[in-house]
């Protein structure tokens, strides 16, 4: 069973398992042996890319993550302008998800962050953060294409990792995922998209306190809270996604238009994001020691939790 925040009927068993057969018919988008870290799929039966994150190293967001997400934005379209010239649309919606068993992102690269901040390089932290917030504004806009997308949680989504999800028209979240932002743990604050996008899917006084409190909040609360669009039950994330686009293709026009319409109502602009990175790097500046040893601890139990090894909770880990 699954629940949105739109319709909500029974899953259709059948509608799945048509949804499957035809997944199993997917082939690689062009240029995909250039993507390290991303596997991208086209489902022509269902017009849907899947986007899967695969890692080599931390499921972080590392440079060589963000850009071979960068690629993957550019094939998509221009993927979509070559059969556009066609009079075809290859794709009409877009699922993110991720390949590392219960995370879909621990956030940003702390680690490289410390660094950065112990060498007084700001700059590097500034530039870090611009290709972050590049990336995720053209989520925001659905890569400029006629498409729905939607970010598909099956674990923990931490700081730039719930920042990424929120950057796209919807979220789909297994029950036991955990989303949340640990920042203030270690004196700091998501600089990466996190006020943007919750101040307008909540409103100014609930997103603030979600980011002050430090703590990770299950997909059911966020998704009462109206953060999470689309609650399914552990281990059926992706046929709930499956279902939703199988019960909305229909309607794929108007569903487009209206998250258009959204962006439109109340944007959020790249100039906006980038303003925000410049105010995170130089608040990253005023770091002292104590704070990066509880960033380091945080890193620490992000490792330890990749190890298979018993650890705290990670947003209780740098208190």
């Amino acid at each position: 069973m699954y629940f949105d925040r739109t319709t909500a009927p029974q899953a259709d068993s059948n509608a799945i398992g048509r949804e499957a057969a035809l997944g199993a018919a997917s082939s690689p988008l062009p240029m995909e042996a250039r993507l390290d870290n991303l596997e991208l799929r086209l489902e022509a039966g269902t017009r849907t890319a899947w986007c899967t994150m695969r890692p080599q190293g931390r499921p972080s967001y590392t440079l060589a993550l963000m850009q071979d997400v960068h690629r993957m934005q550019d094939i998509m379209a221009r993927f979509h302008a070559e059969h556009a010239a066609a009079g075809q649309a290859p794709s009409e919606w877009f699922v993110m998800a991720s390949a590392v068993p219960g995370i879909y992102n621990l956030g940003g690269d702390l680690a490289h962050f410390a660094e950065r901040i112990r060498s007084r390089d700001h700059a590097s932290l500034v530039r870090y953060g611009h290709i972050a917030v590049e990336a995720i504004h053209r989520n925001h806009i659905a890569f400029g294409l006629p498409m729905v997308t939607m970010a598909l949680v099956q674990g923990d989504a931490l700081g730039g990792g719930f920042e990424h999800a929120l950057s796209f028209d919807l979220i789909v979240a297994e029950r036991s995922a955990k989303l949340g932002l640990p920042e203030i743990l270690f004196n700091m604050f998501p600089g990466m998209g996190a006020y943007s996008f919750l101040s307008r899917r909540l409103d100014r006084k609930r997103a603030e306190e979600m980011i002050t409190s430090g703590r990770l909040y299950g997909a059911e609360e966020l998704h009462a809270m109206g953060v999470v669009d689309v609650l399914s039950e552990d281990g059926e994330g992706e046929a709930t996604a499956r279902d939703y686009i199988a019960r909305h293709s229909r309607k794929h026009n108007a569903h487009t238009t209206l998250y258009r319409a959204r962006r439109r109502v109340n944007p959020v602009t790249l100039e906006e994001l980038r303003d925000v990175v410049e105010m995170w790097a130089a608040a990253a500046m005023n770091l002292g020691e104590t704070d990066l040893k509880k960033m380091g601890r945080l890193v620490a139990a992000q490792e330890r939790r990749l190890g298979g090894i018993g650890s705290p909770g990670l947003a209780t880990a740098a208190e």
